[in-house]
């Protein structure tokens, strides 16, 4: 990382923290909290969430002095872009597949209260929800965790393992199914984030992944 000064680095730590930590600290707060799943509080927390990803910018150009390109952010080649996230939303879908099969086989169920379709919300406020997951999740875990901890490590495996996991592991309110499904849908953005350093592509997948389940066919079906 160009200009990986102490003081950059140690700003860096700060980002990664925020990066890797911050979306299941929020989570555990209002978990701990019991605060109930309403709109309006559904709707804070993924404003805390968005605010996170405005300091982790923020940081990023002010502190680190660093580009967009840094965390896969510069400006994308649309056709290529495009080709890719259909590719991306297909590996996905594939990898979910896959995954529910294995948890199939040990009897693990997909569910919990953590599912937008399970907290009885408002359309546009998943709508919010899956916005959040696309940009936030993709700019925490692929874009700046694997370029940062790469960068200050040198270890590329330790760079790529450390935010999956930790990916997979957050989505422990949807039970081992959860977790399993999460490392290998993470497991293909990852890889195709790596391959391309474009973050546009696992954003814009990871969103649809989200937003045809969770708002497109529950908009169709309250029409219906």
């Amino acid at each position: 990382m160009p200009g990986n000064t102490p003081l950059r680095r140690e700003w860096t730590v700060i980002g990664l923290v925020v990066a890797l930590l911050g979306i299941p600290l929020v989570m555990a707060v209002y978990t701990m909290l019991d605060v109930p799943r309403t709109a309006g509080s559904v709707l804070a927390r993924e404003l805390i969430v968005f605010a996170m990803a405005g300091i982790l910018l923020w940081l990023i150009r002010s502190r680190e002095g660093l580009g967009w390109n840094s965390v896969g952010l510069q400006r994308p080649a649309p056709a290529n872009t495009a080709l890719w996230v259909v590719l991306t939303f297909f590996g996905v879908g594939i990898a979910f597949a896959l995954a529910m099969g294995v948890a199939r086989l040990v009897g693990w169920q997909l569910g919990g209260d953590d599912t937008p379709q399970q907290q009885a919300l408002p359309l546009w406020v998943i709508l919010v929800v899956v916005v959040r997951a696309g940009f936030v999740e993709e700019l925490f875990y692929r874009g700046y965790a694997i370029e940062r901890l790469e960068s200050l490590t040198g270890s590329r495996v330790l760079a790529l393992s450390v935010p999956l996991l930790l990916f997979a592991l957050f989505h422990y309110k949807q039970g081992p199914a959860g977790i399993v499904v999460a490392l290998f849908m993470g497991a293909v953005l990852t890889a195709v984030y790596v391959y391309k350093r474009n973050l546009w592509i696992p954003i814009t997948a990871h969103f649809l992944v989200d937003f045809v389940p969770n708002y497109l066919l529950p908009l169709f079906g309250s029409e219906s």
